[in-house]
């Protein structure tokens, strides 16, 4: 679809006023429905020019992906971003801005899909096709919205329709089950309206593999296993897609749309482009000083297993705690920078407190602070033009499915062969080769297994947060000082501690965000989540 992206900027312009609402509460803000109607609904070309706009208001840029690892305990956001920063260490209140404005974003998107899925209908259909795939790509990107307030806020308001000012003064907040419920149907239901592939300018937008992957991540999300695992088998079954050979080059331009990707957020540069090469590079290596906004944690680091398998707390395990990032499971290596690594300018990255060189941890606001700097999405090809890169953000991809699907097996005790497939599918993937996993395996190992697959093979990509929530490991993994590199110096092994960066986490309180305290005052009907 990056062809067609070359409608939004003109098409934003006229949304603007469509759809335009006033920023202090865009999530009971209706559109303009009269002008509305004089602009749009008269063809299967405005229904397509609509759901085009859709598109960016849901799917998550590179930025709120790493975000949104940086409030979990694999990443660390850059301290001069005070709010997130707060957010990351558990220490706010229902005011906070950023909460203000994952909130608003998200009610954003669910606003867009329901103005289309509102006037659809009045269409004069000559392409029955062309509107049900419209209506189906509507229902799926509502319910990606959907999945992420519920994940993030538990209850909140069921919205189908665009609503008046007073409907949204008069707002409350659906229990969260009765959201997985919707999900679970509006997913079920555009999969038989959508097809399982495109071709020319039409390929990016929402397939029939796209509506049943988010089916499968929402029920696991939701502790529905079965239908989790329904789900992704699914997915299995369409016989559309299937692991990318080289994890190295899974986040790279060469890459892009390959056979692993079943949703992605499609940029091109020059038109539609994005910045994350300056988000994320290692400082220095732009004119303007890419900001290693977020940066890998010692947590995610130690995650990772040797290359033999063997995890590096084994005592069989031949770690090198003074060369500990030597012989890893080489993931890791393809996903962030450790010392002596060559950085995209083709000089050795030298993060250690004492280096004489910009990278040394901490030593600008805009150097890493752990002494890892991120790979994922930092194209060499985009160093001349940082704030201008093409790279599509990947939303959802194979992987993903197949560790979904062993995961709600294990968790149902439904261990057999296809399980150990789906893990050994993706830890064996052409350049990473981990020893194959085989039967007989307890639930509990198992268990251990694929849930650390999950947190080094998507590692950021977004989904740490929830997976955090999900399995109630907040008390265990989000309290105390963020760690970095490990390090020698004077023969002594040394490790980089974030300064005056402490985490906290409430059981009681922090596996929900608060409803922000200025939707609240606007709709007193919301009530407020425990404990904030």
């Amino acid at each position: 679809m990056k062809t067609s992206n070359r409608t939004y900027t003109g098409l934003f312009i006229i949304l603007a006023l469509v759809l335009g609402s006033c920023q202090k509460d865009l999530l009971i803000q209706p559109p303009n429905d009269r002008l509305a109607a004089e602009l749009f609904w008269k063809s299967e070309s405005d229904a397509i020019l609509a759901i085009n706009a859709a598109y960016p208001a849901v799917l998550d840029d590179g930025g709120n992906l790493f975000l949104r690892d940086a409030f979990s305990d694999i990443a660390h956001v850059n301290s001069f971003f005070n709010a997130n920063a707060l957010v990351a260490q558990n220490n706010y209140d229902a005011s906070n801005s950023t909460i203000a404005t994952q909130w608003a974003n998200l009610w954003a998107g669910v606003t867009k899909t329901n103005f289309v899925l509102d006037n659809i209908d009045k269409i004069p259909v000559t392409n029955k096709t062309i509107v049900n795939r419209v209506k189906g790509e509507a229902k799926v990107l509502r319910a990606y919205q959907y999945i992420k307030l519920g994940a993030l806020f538990g209850d909140v308001p069921l919205i189908t329709k665009v609503i008046s000012i007073q409907e949204g003064r008069d707002l409350s907040r659906t229990p969260v089950s009765q959201i997985w419920d919707f999900i679970d149907k509006e997913l079920t239901d555009a999969a038989a309206l959508l097809p399982a592939r495109y071709t020319g300018a039409d390929a990016g937008r929402v397939t029939r593999g796209a509506a049943l992957a988010l089916k499968a991540r929402a029920n696991l999300y939701a502790g529905r296993f079965q239908q989790a695992a329904d789900a992704a088998k699914a997915v299995i079954d369409l016989g559309v897609y299937s692991i990318y050979p080289k994890y190295a080059d899974l986040f790279s331009y060469v890459a892009e749309r390959s056979s692993e990707v079943i949703l992605d957020r499609e940029y091109i540069r020059d038109i539609l482009p994005n910045s994350v090469f300056n988000l994320m590079a290692p400082y220095g290596q732009t004119a303007s000083n890419a900001s290693n906004t977020y940066v890998p944690t010692k947590a995610l680091a130690n995650m990772y297993p040797m290359a033999d398998g063997t995890l590096i707390t084994d005592a069989s395990s031949k770690f090198d705690p003074r060369n500990p990032y030597k012989n890893r499971d080489p993931r890791l290596a393809f996903s962030f920078y450790v010392p002596g690594d060559l950085l995209p300018n083709g000089k050795p990255f030298n993060s250690l407190p004492t280096s004489p060189t910009t990278d040394a941890a901490g030593n600008t606001f805009l150097a890493t602070a752990t002494g890892f700097t991120s790979r994922k999405y930092v194209n060499n090809s985009d160093a001349a033009t940082p704030f201008n890169n093409g790279i599509n953000i990947i939303q959802i991809r194979y992987a993903e499915v197949l560790l979904t699907y062993a995961e709600a097996k294990i968790e149902q005790n439904q261990i057999d062969q296809s399980v150990i497939d789906a893990i050994n599918a993706v830890r064996q993937r052409g350049d990473v080769k981990l020893p194959a996993l085989a039967l007989p395996q307890t639930p509990a190992n198992l268990r251990e297994t694929v849930r650390r697959e999950r947190t080094i093979e998507l590692a950021f990509e977004g989904l740490r947060l929830f997976d955090v929530r999900r399995w109630k490991i907040g008390d265990k993994v989000l309290k105390g000082n963020v760690e970095g590199i490990d390090y020698v110096e004077n023969n002594s092994i040394k490790t980089v501690v974030v300064p005056s960066f402490i985490k906290l986490f409430n059981p009681n309180r922090d596996y929900l965000w608060p409803i922000p305290t200025n939707e609240i005052i606007l709709a007193p009907n919301l009530s407020q989540n425990p404990n904030w």
